[in-house]
């Protein structure tokens, strides 16, 4: 199966430091000869690893602003956390304005959508009546996360579009009616705060689904919307102050407002409430908001302010907004229009199979049990594994060997080393001195 990933890793700058094995949620990253490999199955595009490599050596790849001239008419997607990174006193009306003066022909506020996803929520949760509880689509590193450890969990997940797919619908229709274009000739370029979020754009593209057409990291376009913001005009939001709050922790389940709702934030604390769910122990909540960024989208890898200033910014700029209902046929008809109803579903991916034999692969954790025991238990990352049970793994793999492991390598060469001694005090029978007689 083929993987998309915005996560790339540039192999000149790397050092084989093994920081980023050590921070991945799902020990995708191994570090051999010296240079951390990506393996593409496990990988979910959170964005750790380029937050902790001290060298540079993961990037997100994203479109750049020159994709604008391969269409005729073109619709900025900016994410509700795109307002965080400038200052306040600029308003939300200037920024859009500003996208404008980058080029773009059109805005639509990805804020507007997510506030027609939780009408869509709202209504979905009012009528489900399955296992307890639902858990967010909205962030798709979470979604893969719940396909590569948490595949028991994929039928909780939320069947409701994501807000960026259902804004690229309504955005692309609207200009078909307005330019009379054909949809191949607009470009829709989401403005993304994190890799997952452009992953989730190119594998949409891969199923053939109209949605973006591609994404763009806001810290490339950063320095860009600074100047622009010099001479932009103003441009009316049509969001409100609900939508907007999506950018950060919290703010789905306070635009859903219904419910007995639970919010976590950062992809190793969502792993813990995962695992308690997948225990059965948070069955008293109805929904789960999941954020794999600190703070949420405010605190994506592909922003430029510290997250707990964005925060503050994200908030003073949503207290210039209204407060839409979101029970409003407006709302309604925006959801509607969107097609809120997701028809691709997770799957579960074969990344933590040992074989694809059923047979074989419990042979192999065998294998892996009585390995694992051989192992320190250190988790110490030297042998470029992320711990000394991932290291079992690839050895039963044929991915690594025992001597990877510095513990195990030091007390092969302490026997050898008195192997060597004892063997060169030993001599052949010829050279041997005669034993001299006690007479």
């Amino acid at each position: 199966m083929k993987y998309f990933h915005s996560v790339h890793l540039e192999r000149d700058k790397c050092k084989g430091c093994t920081n980023c094995i050590k921070r991945c949620p799902t020990e995708a990253i191994r570090v051999r000869e010296g240079k951390a490999r990506i393996i593409e199955e496990r990988c979910i595009d959170c964005g750790e690893c380029i937050r902790v490599c001290p060298n540079h050596a993961k990037v997100a790849v994203g479109d750049k602003l020159e994709r604008l001239q391969d269409f005729e008419y073109t619709i900025a997607l900016p994410a509700p956390s795109f307002y965080s990174q400038f200052d306040p006193a600029n308003g939300i009306p200037r920024l859009l304005g500003a996208l404008l003066k980058l080029g773009f022909n059109a805005v639509f506020e990805v804020a507007l959508a997510a506030e027609a996803v939780s009408w869509a929520t709202r209504r979905f949760l009012e009528e489900y009546d399955g296992p307890r509880p639902l858990i967010s689509a909205a962030c798709p590193a979470v979604v893969s996360l719940i396909e590569v450890r948490f595949p028991s969990l994929i039928n909780q997940v939320i069947p409701v579009e994501p807000p960026v797919n259902v804004a690229a619908r309504i955005a692309r229709e609207q200009a078909v009616r307005s330019t009379g274009l054909p949809p191949s000739k607009i470009g829709i370029f989401f403005l993304s705060p994190c890799p997952a979020k452009i992953t989730a754009v190119r594998q949409a593209k891969a199923r053939e689904e109209s949605l973006a057409d591609g994404s763009i990291p806001i810290m490339d376009i950063y320095g860009e919307c600074l100047d622009a913001l010099k001479s932009a005009d103003q441009v009316l939001p049509l969001a409100g102050s609900q939508g907007v709050g999506w950018g950060r922790t919290g703010g789905e389940n306070e635009a859903l407002g219904y419910g007995r709702l639970l919010e976590v934030d950062g992809i190793h604390h969502v792993i813990k409430v995962l695992e308690a769910v997948e225990k059965g122990e948070l069955k008293q909540f109805d929904y789960i908001e999941a954020q794999a960024c600190p703070g949420g989208c405010v605190g994506g890898p592909l922003m430029v302010r510290n997250p707990f200033e964005a925060r503050k910014i994200l908030d003073f700029l949503r207290r210039s907004l209204t407060s839409r209902d979101i029970e409003s046929e407006e709302i309604r008809n925006l959801a509607e229009r969107g097609r809120w109803r997701s028809r691709w579903r997770p799957e579960p991916r074969p990344a933590l199979r040992l074989d694809e034999d059923i047979a074989c692969a419990l042979v192999k954790m065998q294998q892996l049990e009585e390995t694992a025991r051989l192992l320190p238990g250190l988790d110490c990352g030297a042998c470029g594994s992320p711990n000394c049970r991932a290291l079992a793994e690839d050895i039963v793999r044929g991915q690594a060997s025992d001597t990877d492991c510095i513990f195990l390598l030091r007390e092969r060469v302490r026997v050898l080393a008195e192997e060597v001694v004892e063997l060169a005090r030993k001599l052949p029978p010829p050279l041997a001195e005669p034993e001299r007689s006690s007479k």
